[in-house]
């Protein structure tokens, strides 16, 4: 047991105005870098949309690269969850078509958080790479080698596995990424055309990967 004078301070807890200005500032930041990207954000910026002075702001993060990159943290977490639910003791068909649903569900209530996430990877992931090589590698490489089991089985029609994940996450994460240009070709009525694209993704892939 460490002796408790070498014990590390606590540090205060949060008053319920620091958390909530805290949770101000992420809200105002995932708006702006969603918008502008990490290099057209400005500190000032996001301290306007959160109402707060850049003082204050600087009070919570010290920085732009401390806001972002806590922004960053635990994203590819939640973003991988979907993946890390596809159950090797499912039924492939279902398990993949429902992947892919609940990553198109993930671009419609969270298009921010796709968008922030698009804007890191087409920079070269310069805060991620870490966890993308790591983590996210190997997190591929075991559901790749549950679907190419299944292909084995003769469960699935054969493809590439890891060209199959990445087409999810182009066909789902597309309407997150592109929303401006995909209402502006169909001008749809609220959100009627992920109702059409779960129609469209469920067929295409049922289709692509039942064994013949």
């Amino acid at each position: 047991m460490r002796d408790e004078d070498s014990a590390e301070p606590k540090k205060p807890r949060q008053t319920r105005i620091q958390r909530k200005n805290r949770q101000a500032i992420l809200e105002a930041a995932l708006d702006a870098f969603a918008e502008a990207g990490f290099r057209g954000t400005t500190l000032d910026r996001i301290a306007e949309k959160a109402g707060l002075s850049k003082p204050n702001l600087l009070y919570y993060f010290a920085s732009k690269e401390a806001v972002h990159g806590a922004l960053l943290d635990g994203l590819l977490d939640l973003w991988l969850a979907p993946l890390r639910a596809m159950d090797a003791d499912g039924e492939p068909v279902e398990e993949i078509v429902t992947y892919a649903l609940k990553k198109l569900e993930m671009a419609r209530v969270m298009p921010r958080e796709s968008r922030l996430f698009a804007g890191e990877i087409l920079h070269g992931a310069p805060h991620m790479m870490p966890e993308i090589e790591g983590p996210l590698r190997a997190l591929v490489d075991e559901k790749a080698a549950v679907i190419a089991d299944w292909m084995a089985q003769g469960r699935l029609a054969p493809t590439d596995p890891r060209h199959l994940i990445f087409s999810i996450w182009a066909t789902t994460q597309h309407y997150a990424d592109f929303d401006v240009q995909v209402r502006a070709l169909l001008q749809p009525k609220r959100d009627e055309h992920f109702t059409q694209a779960a129609q469209f993704l469920e067929t295409l892939y049922r289709r692509a990967l039942t064994p013949a």
